[in-house]
């Protein structure tokens, strides 16, 4: 992928969000269908989050429901050719990394290489304790997989000795199509900067308020100029392997929920991301039916796509 300055910003539509539990989550369409609509509209990539095992008293408050995230892109895939498919974001210490590895291979090659591993390490304890997951280890567990990832996409023989798993001579094949396929770390971290500078290909910032930075565990990533300045520090230390970074910001303003009003203003906070160095935007809202998810689609990129 290019840089911010080679083409112009992309957008990610992340699948509507349906919070609670009054409504089913596919109510706002079908995974087919909102994938073609958002291909055919000119977005540039589909993106399902995760909670495998949410609380009820997360989702009463608020909290979203969801689809396994690996099989919905797979299905995505098969009616796509084009848009980009991302885990946004996949909680890394939930999965063994190798079944973690397969699970990013498999949409890989379903996809032609169009999948892109949006990764994090999670917040919510109780859904740790659900799945057996030491909340404490998370840190630990997310390193692991870090340098077992590679490994497995490289298809050569591998030996590795995890913390809860013993591999020998593992073999993974067939290939993903692409070489490496791309990591985007989400959070604001130092330990999260950190890892995206020296081995990963993205990052994600979390922008929301002060309430959304003291649930999810993280600090906050600063104002435009912050922002800025840590994808300058990550372009420098990306340019050390030669790659290029991109940068996912998303941008969920309530106010796009009927996106050809005040128009200027998001146009304006829109460039704003794309010269503080965002490659791409990820679009959120929630919907309540398949109609309006595909006003919401086509209204969306009418205004904003391609300008």
């Amino acid at each position: 992928m290019n840089g911010a300055g080679e083409q112009r910003m992309r957008f990610m539509l992340q699948f509507p969000d349906t919070h609670g539990t009054d409504a089913d989550m596919l109510d706002c369409g079908s995974v087919a269908e909102i994938a073609v609509a958002a291909e055919r509209a000119g977005f540039d990539g589909l993106a399902f989050t995760e909670h495998p095992a949410p609380g009820a008293r997360w989702l009463a408050a608020g909290g979203h429901q969801s689809l396994d995230p690996f099989v919905a892109l797979g299905g995505a895939a098969t009616v796509t050719t084009r848009i980009r498919l991302l885990t946004y974001l996949t909680v890394i210490p939930y999965r063994n990394p190798l079944l973690l590895a397969k699970s990013a291979a498999t949409v890989d090659r379903l996809s032609n290489g169009r999948f892109i591993l949006g990764a994090g390490a999670g917040y919510l304890k109780g859904e740790f304790a659900a799945l057996g997951v030491d909340f404490e280890e998370r840190n630990a567990l997310i390193d692991e997989a870090l340098d077992v990832l590679p490994k497995h996409w490289s298809g050569e023989p591998f030996d590795f000795v995890g913390k809860h798993f013993s591999a020998r001579s593992v073999q993974a094949r067939p290939l993903p199509a692409q070489s490496p396929i791309p990591i985007w770390l989400g959070g604001n971290s130092k330990r999260t900067l950190q890892r995206v500078a020296e081995r990963c290909q993205g990052w994600m910032p979390l922008v929301g308020s002060d309430a959304l930075f003291k649930t999810t565990r993280t600090p906050s990533p600063g104002g435009p100029e912050e922002i800025a300045a840590r994808i300058a520090e990550l372009k420098h230390a990306a340019a050390q392997r030669d790659e290029t970074l991109d940068f996912a910001i998303a941008y969920s303003d309530p106010a796009l929920a009927k996106p050809r009003a005040d128009v200027e203003r998001h146009r304006s906070n829109l460039a704003q991301l794309a010269e503080i160095g965002a490659t791409w935007t990820i679009v959120s809202r929630p919907a309540a039916s398949r109609e309006e998810t595909l006003d919401f689609i086509a209204a969306f990129a009418e205004t904003y796509v391609g300008r």
